[in-house]
């Protein structure tokens, strides 16, 4: 049998919880490995997490300056000389462009470890795809992935979410929330079809619990909506509804929310609160504004109207939440669109999966504080056109 069948094989047939226990196994037998050791990127994006037994029997890695980080950020296989005449192989583990982890295998380099890259490469996405069908059975790499522990409102919130990042030959997409382990309100969603993209970005309002309350309630009558394959005016006029119905008013829920044709770079928007978005267009940054319309569930029974909106091959959306362009520094001055525009330029070479962290970090910067008194979220687009 070929040897890398046999992996895939090995993978497949696992339990959930012995998925590094089945790559370990074979890439041993088949490649014979010395050492295979799988990290998982922590809620954060800070740090490389280790998966092995619970607690944590490892020190995590840093994504920033580490041979694992190096491969996570570059989405690259990396490899580094160790000793005793072995390399040890650092592989991206990512689904469909969304970035889990890293997959690190040490052989000796006699065993021709420079030209197994791209087959170990093959096997480190086939663990990718594993861990994302495992995590539906077991908890191994939820806990894993966490340096510390999740707020209840930030567990409700992450469970929301359709990943991190995702590309196809169209676009590439990256998000990110912060403080990544006590988020409460802002929330993002995405998704794809053969023609088009749909994309959401939303704030609910207040916080702790009752914010991922409302965020869940909103968000899954969005999805409701849109699973019926119904317009994105009338999405968010059903969660609206659903929002008013429980609610009376007291509570509401920003949104802005894209629905992409793929062949033509044609969208509809409905801009129904507080997030904003800013284009990156030959060089130059500038802030998109559309109509405003109500906040969903403020009013019983709002009529929504959608939007055209253009976008060109090249260019660069950035979607951000209250939390970032009205966060304000310790003397009191608002981050507002000039520092998003230079914080958009700066990260301008970065792929859009990077971004959202870039910008945050220098949103933390300016803010000054340990710990923000709001949650924030970035998304990048990049539009590549068909």
């Amino acid at each position: 049998m070929n040897r890398f069948v046999a992996a895939e094989r090995a993978l497949r047939t696992a339990a959930p919880h012995e998925l590094l226990d089945a790559v370990r196994r074979v890439l041993t037998e088949q490649y014979a490995a010395r050492a295979v050791e799988l990290f998982l990127a922590d809620y954060s994006l800070a740090v490389l997490q280790p998966v092995s037994e619970l607690p944590h029997t490892a020190e995590p890695v840093s994504v920033h300056n580490s041979p694992e980080g190096r491969a996570f950020g570059a989405q690259q296989p990396f490899v580094e000389a160790v000793r005793d005449g072995c390399v040890r192989a650092h592989l991206p583990v990512s689904v469909r462009g969304d970035r889990l982890g890293v997959l690190s295998v040490t052989l000796r380099e006699e065993d021709g470890a420079p030209g197994l890259l791209d087959e170990l490469g093959e096997i480190a996405q086939v663990l990718g795809h594993e861990v994302i069908v495992a995590e539906r059975d077991t908890d191994v790499y939820l806990q894993a992935r966490r340096k510390d522990r999740l707020t209840l409102a930030a567990e409700m919130q992450w469970q929301l979410l359709p990943g991190r990042s995702c590309a196809r030959p169209e676009y590439e997409l990256g998000a990110q929330l912060e403080p990544a382990y006590a988020i409460f309100g802002d929330n993002f969603d995405w998704s794809a079809t053969a023609d088009r993209l749909l994309l959401y970005v939303t704030n609910g309002m207040g916080e702790g619990i009752e914010a991922s309350l409302l965020t869940n309630l909103a968000i899954n009558a969005l999805r409701n909506a849109r699973r019926a394959g119904i317009p994105i005016e009338d999405q968010a006029a059903l969660a609206d509804q659903a929002v008013y119905a429980h609610y009376r008013g007291r509570c509401y829920l920003s949104v802005l929310m894209f629905d992409f044709e793929l062949a033509t770079g044609r969208a509809k928007v409905v801009d129904a609160g507080s997030p904003q978005l800013l284009r990156l267009r030959d060089g130059a940054v500038e802030h998109v504004t559309f109509e405003a319309q109500l906040p969903l569930g403020m009013f019983e029974e709002t009529d929504y109207v959608a939007q055209e909106f253009q976008v060109e091959p090249g260019d660069r959306l950035v979607l951000v939440s209250d939390g970032v362009h009205a966060v304000a520094s310790p003397k009191g001055e608002a981050y507002g669109d000039d520092a998003l525009a230079r914080a958009i330029q700066s990260t301008r070479l970065l792929p859009a999966a990077e971004v959202p962290r870039a910008v945050l970090r220098e949103l933390s910067g300016h803010r000054g504080e340990p710990a923000p008194d709001d949650d924030a979220l970035v998304m990048c687009l990049d539009w590549h056109g068909r």
